[in-house]
């Protein structure tokens, strides 16, 4: 193909598989753009972003600047939520490289009376584009350019900066080349900095024995607020199936009283649309919107694609499953678990747009009852290309809907799942616990692709995974474990009041819970306070005032000399904020080493005071070498410094 253009542009990033996928980003954040720029011979070039919001008519545009080995870089900040684009634009830029020659033949000693007669005519295309002090002093360099008698004036007046800004702020594109054009999504900041807390609603109430209700919810309200969460995620609040129910610790036989698993949506109460009549109402169910809303807390829902066998869709529309021979359905499984009260959907079928839009309609009929945070059960094993489609339709109408992948899955499907639009997703830190285990697994997430277009949400334990390093754990580990999540992640999650009260007696030779809450009703004292509560409650108080805690790939482990401990330094994108964090992973010993300073980080030298400003005991130290000692105790294992300069 010919191609007159000269410039090439090659390695635009960030971009998610050559830009088939868009990147993410939270409102106010920037995107760094980099691109490799080249042309033949060594002539000056030129390179812009060029970028706007979806809804803009305009392009806006970034001059880039080349840093090293053809390597372009610049910044442009997104302001508003929805979908921004975003492309280089590259010139020879013709104007700028006379000037350049010119000088060289100057200080060369060589007379330039033709090349100042070139630059009269570059400043031509200039006159109608300026300002009219800057027209009048252009139209000046032209008569002068022209005029062997001002020869002197003239050279001196093209090697000043004034000529070179105005060439570079007005430069003529001549068979300039353009980048693809890439997409980014803006989310609203929550989808960046979140906190949840994960509670049953049938567990909420007062009375021992008694199912709770929406209003119980209501009144546990105040506790998650005071403990500085901002999501409270519901497990599912429909029908529950009684054909294969059930029973307590995942017995295939339900026993009279058992109130089956939510996740076993369905029943001759209703399905995905309607409520468990126990819990209450639709008004009860607004009510408590509401309630959170007046408490700054926002209620998620799980969105959990299954159906119980007496679900009214397996009645409705038979063509959503998949019959044997027999007449019966497979029930669902993921090996090695196994799920006899749910129906899989039969996502290959002929009726699959009805059903797509049935999925579709059921998510946009919450939304509409004010939820706009959904936790996706079990996400891996539905199609990819139907979340897709799903979450551009939800978004299109409805931006501040935020998606949690509960994708604890292979790698790549986890990833694929954050490309096709899931704004957040469960990882893999759950079972991170060593310093090199962890270290590894956040720089892959902070300094990869992943970065990019993937935000992970760490949580400690979930309902479906009581992890073996927390059965049985002391209160050291459980603290240890929280700190670890919610400084390393700017968006985590906990089960409660399983975790903060420290309940974590397994199944034998299980990451499952004994009496797990999923099969049944458990009765708690939601007015204790522990030591761990009262921890939980400081870090979120620190994360909500310090930025550095409310971003996740701004991070820089710290050489620490001892593998027990695992130091790290965070920072907002203006370094107005800075973090430094220390934990110790040994849940019974005391620890000790000496933690490098990231001085160059810091902007400082050795010998420079630095306070350290410990957020959780309010103490205050002065830091003054590269290398500083440091100490922890089981009693508290970490420590949380504001670095002050």
């Amino acid at each position: 193909m010919q191609n007159q253009k000269r410039v090439v542009i090659d390695y635009v990033s960030p971009t998610v598989n050559g830009g088939d996928f868009y990147i993410k980003r939270v409102v106010n954040e920037i995107v760094n753009v980099d691109a490799h720029i080249m042309a033949d011979g060594h002539d000056v070039l030129g390179a812009a972003i060029l970028y706007k919001h979806e809804n803009d008519k305009t392009w806006q545009e970034t001059r880039m600047v080349l840093t090293s080995n053809d390597e372009w870089k610049a910044s442009f900040s997104v302001q508003k939520q929805g979908f921004y684009n975003y492309k280089v634009e590259a010139w020879v830029d013709y104007a700028l490289n006379w000037r350049y020659g010119l000088i060289r033949k100057i200080n060369d000693g060589q007379h330039v009376v033709s090349e100042l007669l070139e630059g009269a005519e570059y400043i031509e295309p200039l006159l109608n584009k300026v300002n009219a002090d800057d027209k009048q002093y252009l139209e000046h360099l032209q008569r002068i350019f022209k005029d062997e008698n001002s020869y002197g004036e003239a050279i001196s007046e093209a090697v000043k900066e004034r000529l070179y800004n105005i060439f570079f702020q007005n430069p003529i594109k001549i068979l300039a080349n353009t980048s693809s054009t890439y997409k980014v999504y803006v989310d609203r900041k929550k989808a960046r900095f979140s906190t949840w807390y994960e509670f049953f609603p049938r567990s909420a109430s007062e009375h021992k024995g008694v199912h709770g209700t929406f209003n119980d919810c209501a009144r546990l309200l105040p506790r998650v607020k005071n403990m500085g969460f901002d999501v409270v995620y519901l497990p599912p609040i429909h029908p529950i199936g009684e054909v294969n129910r059930k029973g307590k610790n995942n017995t295939t036989e339900a026993k009279e009283g058992d109130v089956g698993s939510t996740w076993g949506v369905g029943s001759q109460y209703g399905g995905h649309k309607d409520i468990h009549p126990q819990l209450g109402n639709i008004d009860d169910f607004k009510a408590l919107i509401q309630t959170a809303k007046d408490n700054n807390l926002e209620i998620a829902m799980d969105y959990a694609l299954q159906a119980a066998p007496d679900h009214p869709w397996v009645k409705d529309h038979p063509k959503w499953f998949k019959w044997r021979p027999d007449g019966t359905v497979q029930y669902a499984e993921n090996p090695p678990k196994k799920y006899q009260d749910i129906l899989p959907i039969y996502w290959e079928s002929e009726d699959y747009k009805a059903l797509w839009n049935e999925c579709l309609d059921t998510m946009l009929y919450w939304v509409d009852c004010g939820i706009n945070i959904f936790r996706v059960d079990n996400p891996h094993t539905k199609p990819f290309y139907f979340w897709n489609w799903i979450i551009s339709e939800v978004k299109a109408k409805h931006p501040d809907v935020i998606f949690l992948a509960e994708a604890f899955t292979a790698p790549k499907v986890m990833k694929q799942l954050a490309k096709q639009g899931y704004t957040q997703s469960y990882t893999y830190f759950t079972w991170r616990e060593s310093k090199h285990e962890i270290t590894e697994y956040v720089e892959e997430l902070t300094q990869s692709e992943l970065k990019e277009y993937m935000q992970p949400n760490f949580w400690p334990n979930t309902p479906d995974i009581n992890p073996y390093h927390l059965q049985g754990a002391n209160e050291s580990k459980h603290i240890q474990r929280y700190a670890l999540a919610a400084t390393l992640s700017s968006s985590i999650g906990i089960y409660g009041p399983v975790f903060e009260y420290m309940l974590s007696e397994p199944l034998l030779g299980k990451e499952e819970y004994l009496n797990s809450e999923k099969f049944q009703i458990t009765h708690y004292n939601w007015e204790l306070k522990n030591k761990l509560t009262t921890i939980i409650s400081k870090i979120n108080f620190i994360r909500n005032h310090n930025e550095a805690l409310q971003q996740t790939n701004n991070i820089k482990f710290c050489n620490i000399q001892n593998d027990n401990l695992i130091a790290f330094y965070k920072w907002n994108n203006d370094r107005t904020n800075e973090i430094l964090v220390i934990i110790s992973l040994d849940a019974h010993n005391s620890q000790q080493g000496n933690i490098q300073v990231p001085l160059q980080d810091l902007a400082v030298h050795s010998g420079h005071n630095i306070e350290m400003h410990d957020l959780i005991t309010d103490s205050r130290y002065n830091w003054n070498n590269e290398w500083c000692y440091v100490e922890l105790h089981p009693t508290m294992p970490f420590h949380i410094f504001k670095i002050n300069k």
